[in-house]
């Protein structure tokens, strides 16, 4: 019998309910153990409709519970780093939700953590582990396009509800630090470098103050990146990786269904009119049971995983490059 990670959830949070507990039960290393909540209530409600077998009503009971190997933190964004920590001290790796922490001191106090407890402590970027990025990273390895150039990112949704916590400062809200991340984590994945220096454009909901239109760009060793995030847009997404002699288009980069085929469009003719592309179609899977499984992997066999600290940190320096760039209205060096 394959040998298992055992997990244990801190907070009933949507993401974790909906989608990410669900899938991780169906994984080939994963098995979800334990929820907490700091309401009883909730966590045995959540563990009764999800079939999980222990709830607590604390996340220290959570923490202290022996038979967890595994912390995944889907908290508050401004709750990450103090759980993170907690979790990893009690001698449980950790699996955090994106962004890991507000900013980046935030995220390089976890190595010292990391460094006295022995645990590995990983960034949930699930497109990391997701089938369609693998391979547009092999290909972009491969020069199947040429010399990559230029990435170009847009990821949108519509959401003004000042009741919801995307919405509110003090949480991390606004779209830089909820989806503006992934389209930096695209940006860094296909170059394989760090961006020199950044610079961006921010608008602000003028009455609850986060920031709800944000454009970048990134400037490479290698080329550019450009991406445009909103959260009171139309919804929308689409990454394309263009080279010197093609481009790659990823149809739906980041919220991929789980209920049907992926596809990234492979064009090496430039014809206008897209006669040329190739279309390569995955398999029917679930992101984040991947994510789950490639993390637990990693602890089974020794592994790094999928988005270490370094990483974290990493593209953290950039959001808060640009964060710096929107006030300044200059280029700005990520420092990390």
């Amino acid at each position: 019998m394959e040998k298992k990670l055992r997990w244990g959830v801190l907070s009933t949070a949507n993401i974790g309910i909906k989608k990410v507990l669900p899938a991780m039960q169906h994984g080939r290393y994963t098995t979800v153990d334990a929820i907490a909540s700091r309401d009883l209530a909730k966590a045995k409600e959540a563990a009764a409709k999800l079939g999980i077998p222990r709830a607590y009503g604390s996340y220290e009971e959570l923490l202290a519970d022996p038979k967890i190997d595994a912390i995944y933190n889907p908290l508050p964004n401004q709750m990450h780093v103090p759980w993170t920590a907690k979790a990893a001290e009690a001698g449980k790796h950790v699996l955090c939700e994106k962004p890991i922490s507000l900013t980046v001191a935030e995220a390089k106090s976890l190595l010292a953590v990391r460094a006295r407890s022995g645990v590995k402590i990983g960034e949930a970027f699930m497109i990391r582990s997701y089938s369609q990025w693998l391979r547009v990273g092999e290909l972009l390895r491969a020069g199947r396009i040429g010399q990559l150039r230029s990435v170009a990112g847009f990821f949108s949704y519509f959401n003004d509800d000042p009741g919801n916590i995307r919405n509110h400062v003090e949480s991390g809200g606004g779209a830089l630090l909820d989806i503006g991340c992934y389209c930096i984590q695209a940006a860094r994945y296909g170059f394989g470098q760090e961006p020199k220096r950044v610079v961006g454009l921010i608008d602000r909901d003028p009455k609850m103050k986060i920031d709800r239109l944000t454009s970048a760009m990134l400037d490479f060793d290698g080329g550019q990146a450009i991406f445009t995030c909103s959260t009171q847009l139309v919804p929308y997404q689409k990454v394309q990786f263009f080279g010197t002699r093609g481009r790659i288009e990823i149809e739906i980069p980041f919220n991929a269904p789980k209920d049907r085929p992926t596809r990234i469009l492979i064009d090496e003719t430039g014809e206008l009119f897209g006669s040329g592309i190739i279309i390569e179609e995955f398999s029917t899977a679930d992101q984040y049971t991947m994510q789950g499984d490639a993390f637990s992997r990693a602890i089974l066999e020794g592994g790094e995983v999928p988005v270490p600290l370094e990483e974290a940190i990493a593209n953290m320096a950039v959001i808060e490059a640009i964060f710096r760039s929107g006030e300044s209205g200059r280029w700005e060096k990520p420092q990390v």
